[in-house]
């Protein structure tokens, strides 16, 4: 067994994400296309008596995150753990940059994180196969997150296949001082669907080809999020942020996933910091990151 194993788990964004009607078991069938950009939390595991977690925020406040057992990274290591009938605790440590209910599956990347670092720490050799199983028992984005790259999520988001993809992406992400809840953000896709017939949700063709392309202009167009006019509805000012950068020079903007963080695409990396300038002040964090990125990976 190792000493310490860290591991970098990067963010997830939702290029497209079409939400279809509700089902019997409350869940809503998905048809999206995942990005994974670089912005990380690290998560890190040690050899321990009994499974602890501390959790630490660079620039993000991490007040509302579990740390007791009810904690999906906690949890994804003890699943292992019962997997391969290991009998070890891990003291845990995650290092968050991924906003908390941003919208950008930071949960979700962080127990992929601890799936990948407790497999290297515990020397278990699990197969690829077997981690994206049990990701996907975990929650929706948990394989997308073990996984990374471009790729479509069906399913309830947890089936997930590569997208044929070329080239890389530059975005800004515009982060927010308080997170949104996803279930109240459903919640609301259902309100104002009441009465409606919502039909079953797919991929945009025209994305898909911007993506085999890497027509960065042609993928600005085809960003789409039906979610987003729940999370326009639950926060007004996001609509009016997302307006912003369609004004000025983003090639396409939307919510994240069930949000808050807001999206801009840009031409490149120079072009990205010009965007952030020209969104100075319209939210309380605005970062760079660059897209596609690999999935969960061991890094010391």
């Amino acid at each position: 067994m190792r000493g310490r194993v860290t591991v970098a788990a990067p963010a997830k964004i939702n290029l497209s994400l079409g939400v279809g009607p509700a089902r019997d078991d409350g869940f809503h069938p998905l048809a999206t296309v995942y990005q994974a950009v670089g912005l990380y939390d690290e998560v890190t595991v040690r050899p321990a008596r009994e499974n602890s977690l501390t959790v630490h925020g660079d620039g993000v406040d991490v007040c509302d995150v579990p740390t007791d057992a009810t904690n999906l990274a906690l949890r994804a290591a003890a699943r292992l753990a019962a997997h391969h009938g290991v009998d070890e605790a891990v003291d845990m440590t995650v290092l968050k940059r991924i906003p908390v209910a941003g919208g950008m599956a930071g949960g979700s990347s962080d127990a992929a994180g601890a799936l990948v670092a407790c497999d290297a720490l515990w020397e278990t050799g699990t197969p690829q196969h077997e981690l994206m199983a049990l990701a996907a028992e975990l929650g929706s984005d948990v394989p997308f997150c073990l996984v990374g790259g471009t790729a479509v999520g069906t399913g309830r988001g947890e089936v997930v296949m590569p997208a044929m993809s070329r080239g890389s992406y530059w975005w800004v992400l515009a982060l927010a001082a308080e997170g949104l809840s996803t279930p109240d953000v459903f919640a609301e896709f259902d309100r104002l669907h009441a009465g409606s017939s919502v039909p079953e949700p797919e991929i945009p063709d025209g994305l898909m080809a911007a993506l085999r392309t890497g027509d960065v202009e042609q993928l600005g167009t085809a960003l789409s999020n039906d979610l987003q006019p729940a999370a326009f509805s639950l926060r007004p000012e996001l609509e009016d942020l997302v307006a912003l950068g369609l004004q000025g020079s983003a090639h396409g903007a939307l919510v994240s996933g069930s949000g808050p963080t807001c999206l801009f695409l840009a031409e490149d990396e120079t072009h990205a910091a010009t965007l952030r300038e020209l969104l100075v002040g319209s939210a309380p964090t605005l970062l760079l990151a660059p897209g596609p990125v690999p999935g969960a990976r061991v890094i010391r």
